[in-house]
């Protein structure tokens, strides 16, 4: 079984052990003990009932075959495109075709901004000590409560759309962050944050992706990773995704 593994990024070389993944995506749960946002119902993973047959083993069938309905971007871990917000419909499963990328985790705590908390440039600036191609947002406090929270109408925390634009000239492709949205909750349709990290009044970035509803527990530290970003092969805008960090030696 290969273990350790070698990775050439950006002309530097990376070893990490591929036997210690640390996994930072929220599994989708049938019910209200998923996390859930955006004024929708909870998802539901149910077996097919067709006629007097019901497709769960326990019920009598050969195997369990259940429907499951849900929505990316309220119900957990989930990678988007630019194809989020424009009128032409672009697709994940397009847009991500490599998988491997250097990552560096960060840790901030919101400011209070009036009635909001925010994450800020100053703050970004201060945390960020590299250049990597993906950065990872853990907001504090840091609870496993974001594993079942129900969002809406909570106003959680967001990017202020100047922190945004910073992380886009810096040439961050792949921003990931635990909370709902980079946006804020009711912002009349503005979506400053998304618009300014896929660049969309200039010229658009295509291979950047946003990866909401993440959690990164807090055993894992601050610091330079490579990050696995994988997605299902969705043809949408969004998919359900799992990224897994690997811990570089």
């Amino acid at each position: 079984m290969i273990s350790l593994a070698t990775f050439q990024l950006n002309g530097i070389e990376y070893k990490i052990d591929l036997s210690k993944p640390l996994d930072i995506s929220i599994p989708l749960k049938s019910g209200p003990e998923n996390p859930n946002a955006w004024y929708i119902d909870s998802p539901r993973i149910e077996p097919v009932v067709l006629g007097d047959w019901i497709g769960n083993v326990k019920s009598g069938a050969s195997t369990n075959f259940n429907n499951i309905a849900f929505n990316p971007h309220a119900h957990g871990t989930h990678t988007e495109c630019v194809g989020h917000i424009t009128k032409e419909f672009y697709s994940i499963n397009d847009s991500l075709k490599t998988f491997f990328f250097t990552a560096e985790v960060i840790s901030i705590r919101p400011e209070k901004h009036k009635e909001d908390f925010v994450i800020t440039k100053q703050q970004l600036k201060e945390k960020l000590l590299r250049k990597p191609e993906a950065i990872v947002i853990r907001t504090i406090p840091n609870t496993t409560d974001k594993l079942t929270k129900q969002y809406s109408h909570t106003n959680p925390p967001y990017l202020e759309e100047e922190a945004t634009i910073y992380l886009k000239d810096l040439g961050i492709k792949h921003l990931l962050i635990d909370q709902p949205s980079v946006d804020k909750e009711e912002d009349g349709g503005t979506l400053l944050s998304h618009n300014a990290f896929w660049n969309t009044s200039d010229k658009i970035r295509f291979d950047a992706t946003i990866t909401e509803f993440i959690y990164v527990p807090n055993h894992i530290e601050d610091g330079l990773y490579v990050l696995n970003l994988q997605i299902a092969s969705f043809h949408n805008d969004a998919s359900p995704s799992k990224p897994i960090l690997y811990k570089i030696n």
